[in-house]
């Protein structure tokens, strides 16, 4: 028999939808914790509408929502309030991104939930924090990276771009998942239940200190050069002989003459002083990758990446999506494991969690339905099966 999972006998009830607290609910699934997820009886987390394209299921909810439990319960009628407060009493945390206002309108907040549960760990996930003049704002992902100035860093010259994944939700939820584990280590330790809280804004706006510090000690921000490092050089994709892009990197001394002996081919380069500090090729960057192309030119990406790890140049190709599918490094190390999604026999592949503790297989159990498990959670709690048929029958859960 396996050892039991880190967190397995701690129940998670979540008021979720959309990214940030479903991916942090999810870490706390893959580590043995039972996470139930409350949804509306009408379609459950929107986030199962964004698209069809996982064999019918969307692909941010397949990717968010393994190894849950769906509870479909309507928390604007009082009998389903009920039954929320009926699990809570159980439970060990309780997370919720609902809009603005919502949880405290629901009674829900977290010093009120508290008061009734005094070792519950509620955690809250908000845009702009639950105190301030901006905690009335709804926040989604992009707004966020455009509130930042993250939108201002990336792109081009002519046009800012968003980051390609959803980056502020991403940093909200993994603030929220190492918050309720100091939560949940602190309330072993002392007996004390912290309230935990995750603003979107405040964990981008930490994601984002580099180019805050650069911007506000250097006087002006960095500017948006595409694919290349905006303060480091050379850093970026160069176009080899067949067309394929490679991405090296430069970040020291040592790699900086290695480049210019061993690739370029060029060693009076190292002591040129537009080159001569990491600063002076970052001011005389077009005239430097210039000189770079010209080699990439002269070979294919392979040969290109074989003279640059021969040097000790770091550096990689730049991969379409479906190259990153198919890499080595998952591929032949395991990294892709079957999981089952609603609908279908047919199984889809998920990544393993990035934190592989040793001894510990992580749960990789199905995607639920919507309100796939109200009838089994409904009799833990006591429901008998005439309850439950007229909770359904009112529209209570689903």
């Amino acid at each position: 028999m396996p050892p039991p999972l880190p967190l397995a006998g701690i129940t998670v009830v979540s008021l979720e939808q959309a990214v940030a607290a479903p991916f942090a609910t999810r870490q706390l699934a893959d580590l043995g914790a039972r996470v139930i997820k409350v949804e509306r009886p009408d379609g459950g987390d929107f986030a199962r509408r964004y698209d069809t394209t996982v064999r019918g299921q969307a692909s941010y909810f397949v990717w968010l929502n393994r190894s849950k439990e769906s509870l479909t319960l309507d928390l604007k009628s009082e009998r389903g309030r009920q039954i929320l407060e009926e699990l809570l009493a159980g439970a060990d945390v309780f997370v919720q991104n609902l809009a603005p206002g919502a949880a405290d309108r629901l009674g829900l907040g977290a010093e009120r939930l508290q008061e009734r549960h005094p070792r519950l760990i509620p955690c809250t996930v908000s845009g702009y924090g639950t105190d301030g003049p901006w905690a009335d704002r709804k926040a989604y992902d992009l707004l966020v990276q455009c509130q930042t100035g993250l939108l201002q860093l990336t792109g081009t010259e002519d046009e800012a771009v968003r980051v390609g994944i959803s980056v502020a939700d991403i940093a909200g939820g993994m603030y929220a998942y190492s918050g309720i584990l100091a939560a949940l280590f602190t309330r072993a330790t002392t007996g004390r239940a912290p309230t935990v809280e995750v603003s979107l804004f405040d964990a981008l706006a930490e994601w984002m200190s580099q180019p805050a510090y650069y911007t506000r000690y250097g006087g002006i921000q960095p500017p948006r050069v595409g694919a290349r490092h905006a303060t480091v050089a050379p850093y970026g994709p160069f176009t080899a002989s067949d067309g394929k892009d490679v991405l090296l990197s430069v970040q020291n001394e040592r790699e900086w003459a290695a480049l210019c002996g061993q690739f370029l081919g060029r060693p009076e380069l190292t002591d040129d002083p537009r080159f001569a500090t990491g600063s002076d090729r970052v001011a005389h960057r077009e005239a430097l990758d210039a000189l770079i192309s010209v080699r990439f030119c002269q070979l294919g990406s392979e040969e290109a990446m074989k003279l640059l790890d021969r040097a000790g140049i770091a550096n990689a190709g730049v991969n379409s999506v479906h190259e990153f599918l198919a890499h080595p490094v998952l591929t032949e190390r395991g990294r892709w494991q079957d999981i089952r999604v609603p609908g279908t026999s047919e199984p889809v592949q998920a990544l393993l969690p990035p934190a592989a503790l040793s001894g510990v297989v992580p749960r990789m159990d199905p995607v639920p339905d919507a309100g796939e498990h109200t009838g089994a959670i409904l009799a833990e709690l006591g429901h008998g099966p005439d309850d439950v048929a007229r909770l359904r029958a009112e529209g209570v859960c689903g």
